[in-house]
């Protein structure tokens, strides 16, 4: 199985080239060769590729910078995949797609299903659920990915940030009244995969959940971190309020995974067995 993969430099990107089984040869295209921002080459790109799937991981997910950056992040995250997705189509290729919790407003404490209605809060989520509706109005075959907080040993996430900045802290404030599941990159890859294998298998097109368990705030995700990596750091609980960005967050950001267990028998990740594998892995470095 041929897989052209977008978004080469991404976390999840990633870990689709490290951890593809020898039966799937993944050739993954990043911005020299398909850049999101100008949609018109991600279709030109797409037209011509001899594959058997496409997985998107390309976006723009710097959720503040897209409040000052709204046409950009409109042209990665909706324009573009608007593109792929009318080649998708058109060619029969199916298509995965990475996508988030923002598309919610985060309201309650019940964990978000996919029929949930959907209020996005910034740009960024705004942009991805227009990515979304592109994707089913084209009439792809194709599998939606809804993740949140991701985390690995690549790129920017709040693992390296919590060890870069605990470096010099004996006691650091972490927000503590947004909720959500820490999702290793690894298993997003790993279901990206099964999905899209599942897709060219014939199974019907749909929207999953997928994020680590358990369920937990930002702070204890940073204290058990720091428990892991044996830093000794006091974590002083804050509010989302006392601690503002330009961007709005949701606070509950948790999702409802049984569908993705029922269909694909895809499991949520436990996600601190994962994080002492990344931890490992850094330290290695």
């Amino acid at each position: 199985m041929k897989i052209a993969l977008f978004g080469s430099t991404g976390q999840v990107a990633q870990e689709v080239r490290r951890r593809a089984p020898n039966e799937v040869a993944v050739k993954s295209y990043g911005r020299d060769e398909a850049d999101f921002s100008i949609p018109e080459h991600v279709s030109e790109l797409a037209s011509k590729l001899d594959v058997d799937a496409f997985i998107n991981a390309a976006a723009f997910t710097a959720v503040d910078g897209a409040e000052m950056h709204k046409e950009t992040a409109n042209a990665v995250n909706h324009l573009s995949v608007a593109k792929l997705a009318e080649v998708s189509a058109r060619r029969a290729i199916p298509l995965v797609h990475i996508s988030t919790d923002y598309v919610f407003n985060g309201n309650g404490d019940k964990p978000w299903t996919t029929d949930d209605p959907k209020e996005p809060l910034n740009v960024y989520g705004r942009s991805k659920l227009a990515g979304e509706k592109a994707i089913v109005k084209s009439g792809a075959r194709h599998i939606i990915l809804r993740t949140s907080w991701v985390f690995s040993v690549h790129g920017n996430n709040f693992v390296k940030t919590m060890l870069r900045v605990g470096k010099d802290k004996s006691t650091l404030n972490v927000v503590a009244d947004q909720i959500g599941g820490p999702t290793p990159a690894a298993a997003i890859a790993d279901a990206a995969i099964e999905a899209a294998i599942a897709l060219r298998r014939g199974a019907p097109s749909g929207t999953y959940h997928l994020s680590g368990t358990p369920d937990v705030s930002w702070a204890d995700f940073a204290r058990e971190i720091f428990h892991q990596s044996r830093m000794e750091i006091q974590v002083l609980d804050i509010l989302t309020s006392s601690y503002p960005t330009p961007a709005k967050r949701p606070l509950n950001s948790r999702l409802d995974c049984r569908a993705i267990q029922d269909d694909l028998g895809i499991n949520r990740p436990q996600w601190k067995s994962h994080l002492a594998e990344v931890l490992e892995e850094l330290a290695a470095k």
